[in-house]
């Protein structure tokens, strides 16, 4: 089953029914397969029709791997994972350029792609390989192409990178860099399954064979629902408050509450702002609205500023989290410029 004819480019309307009718299909698909962890594929779904990449946080077995093959296959992409080790280098992620000779003698060089030459990339346990490599990624998130010998090659369209990391796991690993962590749009934590989850999961693993998954969009209808996504509605509004919440995490700024002021020791640049109206937009999509809300902001402030902020000593010792952060702030922070903002909020003893 596939929507790829099912509309014509143009009609906003349309477009906006296939994109929410594809979330709704695909969420049900992955599912045949994944149990539980609803909220975690609609992220990254948010994510991707808003050409967002995702870090993926949880500990091991479960299915973080499996569900991003599965949501891959749905969607009729290419996905190629690869295990970041202590020894990998930059041109194992991007490729490189080979002395080949031809049948008749003659010498070239020629450029060996790697494999972030793909749709979806699954960079598994990205923090255990050395600052080096993982900078190689940072061209290829961001500008979609990848430099190499002089030359620049384009990536293919759409492009996701899925980074999974281990949160208990510390011997061995290489923190990510600031810059690069502000790259991806979400930070995704993955918890246990409930129990009736997890009777469901055994049950479901333990027979001979997965069920074989349905093709449900292809890559040319991706790339224009999330042109689609762009074209989405935010007011003035909307994307002050975006602006507002973001400012009010940077300590010792006019924004800043007490409680920012005794525990950030960094806060969010402007890609957090950017973050939350792209990811609004594109749930908007999703759910069929042409523009988006301050409840779609609201939504996903936790995956797009958790990552984006760094906590003292002060924070750490008294066991605050970047998401306890989070709370504090949507609570102090009023949608509207116009209404009266709070005082600032004391820290918590």
């Amino acid at each position: 089953m596939t929507t790829s004819n099912t509309t014509e480019p143009g009609n906003q309307a349309e477009d906006l029914a296939t994109l929410a009718k594809s979330g709704e299909l695909i969420a049900a698909e992955v599912g045949k397969i994944i149990v539980g962890q609803v909220d975690v594929i609609g992220q990254i779904l948010t994510a991707f029709f808003a050409r967002g990449h995702v870090v993926i946080e949880g500990v091991p077995g479960l299915a973080k791997t499996l569900m991003i093959n599965s949501l891959s296959e749905t969607m009729s992409l290419d996905f190629t994972r690869v295990q970041f080790t202590p020894d990998l280098m930059p041109t194992d992620i991007t490729g490189t350029t080979l002395l080949n000779e031809d049948e008749h003698g003659k010498r070239h060089f020629a450029f060996s792609k790697g494999p972030v030459f793909t749709n979806i990339l699954l960079a598994d346990e990205i923090n255990r390989t050395p600052p080096k490599t993982q900078a190689a990624l940072l061209e290829a998130m961001q500008e979609r192409n990848v430099s190499v010998g002089g030359e620049s090659y384009k990536l293919p369209e759409p492009f996701l990178v899925l980074a999974t990391q281990n949160p208990i796991e510390q011997e061995g690993t290489y923190t990510l860099p600031e810059a690069q962590l502000d790259r991806f749009l979400f930070l995704v934590k993955i918890d246990y399954p409930s129990l009736s989850e997890e009777e469901k999961i055994l049950l479901s693993t333990t027979l001979e064979a997965l069920p074989k998954l349905s093709q449900i969009i292809d890559g040319e209808t991706i790339i224009r629902l999330q042109k689609v996504v762009r074209g989405i509605k935010v007011s003035p509004e909307l994307a002050n408050y975006a602006a507002r919440l973001a400012r009010a995490t940077r300590p010792d700024s006019d924004e800043a509450p007490d409680f920012v002021n005794k525990w950030v020791r960094w806060g969010c640049g402007p890609r957090a702002g950017q973050g939350l109206l792209l990811a609004a937009k594109s749930h908007a999509g999703l759910s069929g609205r042409s523009e988006a809300t301050f409840d779609d902001v609201r939504k996903f402030v936790h995956p797009v500023m958790r990552h984006r902020m760094g906590l003292n000593f002060a924070a750490v010792s008294e066991g605050q989290t970047t998401d306890d952060i989070v709370d504090l702030l949507l609570k102090h922070v009023p949608e509207k410029a116009s209404a009266a903002a709070p005082k600032k909020a004391a820290a918590v003893a």
